[in-house]
């Protein structure tokens, strides 16, 4: 199977991309895998994060480049890629706007639609072989998979454009450094320590972990939607069993148990 899952507790699945698929990410098999199960666990309110990962020199991959020679060739290279992003984007939408914490255990290189998978993730874990590979430019591409969007927002504007517009490979270290990932970790502590990540944020209130989108929308929002949109996600939030847990865990002076 292209695309592994395994619960490593009541709340937190690991999921891995196999040998194959992470090395040849923007293929229909494996994308339509990837979006089953993904959404399986998003939708699936037991479950309060997961792990991305991928296997030995690679995290994800983009697409098969003689897959790319041969629907050009072939005349269907459009219907192609909007086939692969039709899945691809909807999917990272859902993940960015998702209660689920997503933790990318970056274990090798990232490009392409790899490369978007592991900017969507809510925190990134790398191991010292991980890569973010640009990619796009040297195939006479533009960017997709939300690479565009989510990069600015991590490392900033000019960073970015340079990433791109020189094609560059960033190493795990260059990558901490900008701020593209959040920690860098040996090789044999990556998967338990983004283990500890996710059951770490996967703690919270589902009220607490919606608040993902307050973050994603306020660069795009002005002072007065921002707060309107806050007021209501705090008014829905009071009327919850896990406010009033908050609440009598405050009283009573112990951690809360948000379960």
């Amino acid at each position: 199977m292209p695309v592994e899952l395994e619960a490593v507790s009541k709340k937190v699945m690991l999921v891995r991309l196999t040998d194959e698929s992470a090395t040849n990410a923007f293929d229909p098999e494996f994308m339509n895998e990837l979006d089953e199960k993904v959404r399986e666990i998003l939708d699936n309110d037991s479950i309060h994060s997961f792990i991305l990962t991928g296997t030995e020199k690679f995290f994800c991959a983009g697409a098969n480049i003689n897959e790319f020679r041969k629907h050009y060739d072939q005349g269907t290279i459009g219907k192609w890629i909007k086939k692969m992003t039709d899945i691809l984007h909807p999917l990272i939408l859902k993940i960015r706007n998702s209660d689920t914490i997503m933790i990318a255990a970056v274990n090798g290189a990232a490009a392409g639609a790899g490369l978007g998978l592991a900017l969507s993730a809510d925190y990134r874990i790398a191991s010292p072989g991980a890569k973010f590979a640009a990619s796009y430019f040297s195939l006479g591409l533009s960017p997709d998979g939300g690479t565009s969007w989510l990069l600015p927002r991590l490392v900033g504007s000019q960073k970015s454009r340079i990433f791109f517009f020189e094609n560059q490979v960033w190493s795990a270290e260059k990558c901490l450094d900008f701020g593209a990932i959040d920690e860098l970790v040996k090789n044999s502590e990556l998967i338990s320590r983004s283990i500890k990540k996710a059951t770490e944020w996967g703690s919270w209130a589902k009220a607490s972990r919606s608040s993902k989108d307050l973050l994603d929308h306020q660069e795009n929002n002005n002072l007065e939607t921002h707060l309107k949109l806050e007021q209501r996600k705090i008014i829905d939030a009071g009327f919850s069993s896990e406010f009033s847990e908050g609440i009598d865990a405050f009283l009573e002076k112990r951690k809360a148990n948000f379960d």
